[in-house]
């Protein structure tokens, strides 16, 4: 039985939220309960939609959690790059986190589009 946890997507997204957690640190103390906040939140909504997503019965289902997880993965990229607008974190820094940002969307972007696809037109595997 396949779980969520084989998922590269879900794996790939627990990656995006210690890199966000190491990041945060680098925050100054004032935005401890602002943008840190909203941050941690949206990165951790990733994984733990793609974990409600697997587990729910109906391709629509999942389709919907899967999207909302993809919402999240956007937010945290507006939220990055309003971070290093304001200098909390490098240019570079941020371009590294694009990067896995983009990984991680290419991938949520597949799985959805697998979803909703007609069961006749799905591959087998």
């Amino acid at each position: 039985m396949t779980t969520f946890r084989n998922l590269n997507v879900y794996v790939k997204s627990k990656e995006l939220v210690k890199q966000i957690y190491e990041l945060l640190k680098k925050f100054p103390p004032k935005e401890q309960y602002a943008l840190c906040d909203q941050l941690r939140r949206a990165v951790i909504s990733i994984p733990s939609n793609i974990a409600e997503g697997s587990g729910r019965n109906s391709q629509k289902d999942q389709a919907h959690f899967y999207n909302i997880a993809y919402g999240s993965l956007m937010e945290v990229f507006s939220q990055l790059d309003i971070a290093c607008d304001l200098g909390y974190i490098s240019q570079d820094e941020f371009e590294q986190m694009e990067l896995l940002i983009n990984e991680e969307a290419k991938m949520l972007s597949g799985l959805i589009a697998k979803r909703k696809q007609p069961k006749a037109q799905r591959p087998l595997n």
